[in-house]
């Protein structure tokens, strides 16, 4: 525990860049024929008409102080060009030509440049048809004795919308130890915010208000029958003050990340852990209420530390996965990285449900039993509204893996924020419905626990148990079974029913 607040200190002194891609040292990769380093993918919208290079309304790429680096001992030569590649998703086949060694070749062979196709040492490229002027090609290249060239200062301007990528790239061999050092920014029209992520700064901003319109009216219930409120009210006001909190801090993030295109990592931590908390609190609150706690029990008796246990747990998972994939650049996670820390959270997730069905069923056939007619009729409401929920939610993961199985080369960014989008409005009806069933009101006590309902059955622990305990022995039938065994056998004397008939 102590480990994760320091990392999370950590990341909130540093200053991480998105749409400005910050470059130290990075090293070539080798596939197929050349060298790669991935400068950056962004979603960018196209230039508004009219606009120049300094105009705010303007989409563009720029390259600054992007230097080459390769070692002194290997500074005895003049190299190729080290080219800088942008490209849009759609054009991705206009790089490379035939196959190299079972991958595409992206470097000119001997080949290929005897035919006159290309120029041997250069990157294979054709003119895009759907794009005039594209792909956009910068190089550089190493004097004899220099271990330092820089790429020149340029601004590309993105007259089409798509996403687009960033490559560099080199075809000498003789280069594999160089690395890059410098930076990119990439601008949308409207600021620095990524094209896919655009769009919720605006949803968080209405979901701030719609956060204000149910805080109006919670706490103006909340003070009319302040004397009425009980112990879960309290917990359900906390939630929404969480989620107030945390649609605020979110559309101040993407404002100031619009604005600078460097994320602001403080409240970008603080959003994310008033998500999380609320998050956390909200899946206890729903499990200790399916457990019946205020309503049909007074406490949760031995459940308490097995609740809190879990409760910590899941914050911990999850405040984890949302920092690595929220503090940082915007896709900077890898695949599986990001599945390491995913499936520990789905795992709890399905925990959760799985008790708090499991507990719902156990209140409703108590509360049935007892003919507690309103108790019922509102825990059945709450089911149905828990059933709905899991159900879409069910159904949304299943369309979220058939969009990204679908969209490999980032093809749909546009509509990448309906994905988290969702999960927030999910969340809020949820919230609503419980703010509805649960309002503080003069008939509140109405759904307390009251000392009529105490009884053996609401005191039990509602868990699974693997083994069905036999019944406890009575006191009669202990004594019995100790006459008997003075007797050398568990079975009745032959002569106790005459006995009986004397005394009779």
């Amino acid at each position: 525990m102590l480990r994760f607040l320091a990392a999370v200190l950590l990341l909130c002194a540093l200053r991480i860049e998105a749409s400005v891609h910050l470059y130290a040292r990075e090293k070539f990769v080798p596939k197929g024929n050349a060298f790669f380093v991935h400068g950056g993918s962004e979603g960018i919208y196209a230039s508004a008409a009219g606009l120049n290079d300094s105009s705010p309304g303007d989409s563009f790429i720029r390259f600054e102080k992007i230097i080459f680096r390769r070692p002194l001992e290997l500074s005895n030569f003049s190299s190729g060009s080290v080219h800088a590649v942008v490209f849009e998703v759609n054009d991705r086949e206009t790089i490379g030509g035939s196959a190299y060694g079972g991958q595409r070749a992206v470097c000119c062979t001997a080949d290929l440049a005897k035919l006159g196709v290309c120029k041997q040492g250069q990157i294979i490229h054709r003119p895009s048809t759907n794009n005039p002027g594209w792909p956009q090609i910068i190089g550089a290249s190493f004097e004899i004795d220099t271990t330092e060239t820089t790429l020149k200062p340029t601004s590309i301007q993105i007259t089409k919308t798509g996403m687009y990528n960033l490559y560099f790239i080199h075809c000498d061999p003789q280069l594999k130890e160089i690395v890059v050092d410098g930076k990119t920014v990439w601008k949308n029209p409207t600021g620095y915010l990524p094209g896919r992520m655009a769009p919720l700064m605006n949803f968080y901003g209405l979901m701030s208000l719609v956060f204000v319109v149910l805080g109006i009216f919670w706490f103006s219930q909340y003070a009319r029958f302040w004397r009425e409120v009980l112990p879960l009210q309290n917990c359900i006001t906390l939630v929404i003050t969480l989620g107030m909190l945390e649609m605020a801090f979110w559309y101040f993030d993407y404002a100031e990340f619009n604005e600078t295109g460097v994320r602001p990592t403080g409240i970008t931590v603080w959003a994310v852990t008033f998500g999380t908390v609320k998050r956390t609190v909200s899946w206890l609150i729903i499990l200790i209420v399916s457990m019946g706690y205020g309503v049909v029990r007074p406490t949760l008796g031995g459940l308490t530390s097995k609740v809190l246990l879990l409760g910590v747990t899941f914050f911990v998972a999850s405040e984890v996965l949302e920092v690595l994939e929220n503090v940082g650049a915007v896709s900077d996670l890898s695949g599986k990285a990001r599945l390491f820390f995913v499936l520990p959270v789905a795992i709890l997730d399905a925990f959760f449900i799985l008790w708090i069905f499991t507990s719902l069923s156990s209140t409703l056939n108590k509360l049935q039993a007892r003919r507690m007619t309103a108790k019922l009729d509102m825990y059945r409401k709450f089911t149905n509204a828990l059933a709905v929920a899991v159900i879409v939610s069910v159904g949304w993961i299943c369309y979220e893996l058939y969009f990204k199985s679908n969209d490999v080369y980032n093809e749909q960014w546009r509509n990448a924020w309906i994905i988290p989008a969702f999960w927030q409005v999910l969340s809020f009806s949820l919230l609503c419905v419980i703010s509805a069933l649960w309002a503080p009101s003069q008939n509140s006590m109405r759904y307390a626990y009251s000392s009529e309902d105490a009884g053996e059955e609401f005191d039990k622990d509602d868990t699974l148990t693997l083994i069905k305990p036999s019944p406890l022995a009575s006191k009669d039938s202990r004594n019995l079974e100790l006459k008997s065994a003075e007797t050398g056998n568990g079975l009745p004397h032959p002569h106790d029913d005459r006995e009986e008939e004397k005394t009779a």
